[in-house]
C-alpha cells in the first residue's frame, strides 16, 4: 500500500481557508476590478467577498471593530484564524490563497516590505476617488 505525498507546509504568516471574509467597497471601480480578478483566480472557494456599499449589509454583519464607514475607506479581511487585518496586511492575507500571487506576499515577508507595502498604500488612498473616477469613466465609454 502506498503512503499519500506529504502534505506542503503553509506558508508563513495569515492565511486564507473556507472562511476567509473580503470586505470591499463595491462602489468604487477600482476596488469592484480588482475583486474580480481575486473573484477569477478563486479556484478554491478560499474567499468569502463582502460588498459594504450595498444598503444590505448591515452593521451586525461587520465584524466587532470595523464599522461600514472604515470598510469602505480601508481594505480589510478577517483571515481563517479570526485576525482582522487591514491594509497591506490585509492584501498580502488575499495575496497569499491566490495562487499567482503568493510570490507577492512572499516578498512582503523580507525585512522592511510589509512597511513599504503599507506606506504605498496609504499614499494611494488619498488619489483613489480621483482614480476610481477615471477608471470608471474610461471603462464605461468601452
Amino acid at each position: 500500500m502506498s503512503m499519500p505525498p506529504p502534505t506542503p507546509a503553509a506558508p508563513p504568516g495569515p492565511t486564507l481557508g473556507p472562511t476567509c471574509t473580503v470586505f470591499y467597497d463595491g462602489s468604487c471601480p477600482l476596488c469592484s476590478a480588482e475583486i474580480g480578478v481575486y473573484r477569477r483566480q478563486d479556484t478554491q472557494g478560499s474567499l468569502t467577498l463582502v460588498d459594504v456599499s450595498q444598503p444590505s449589509v448591515l452593521p451586525s454583519a461587520l465584524p466587532e471593530g470595523l464599522t461600514q464607514a472604515a470598510a469602505l475607506a480601508r481594505f480589510h479581511v478577517i483571515t481563517a484564524d479570526g485576525q482582522l487585518l487591514s491594509g497591506a496586511a490585509a492584501f498580502v492575507a488575499v495575496w497569499r490563497g491566490l495562487a499567482g500571487w503568493r510570490w507577492l506576499a512572499r516578498l512582503s515577508d523580507l525585512p522592511g516590505m510589509l512597511w513599504l507595502f503599507e506606506q504605498g498604500y496609504r499614499g494611494f488612498l488619498p488619489i483613489r476617488p480621483a482614480l476610481a473616477h477615471v477608471f470608471g469613466r474610461v471603462f464605461r465609454q468601452r
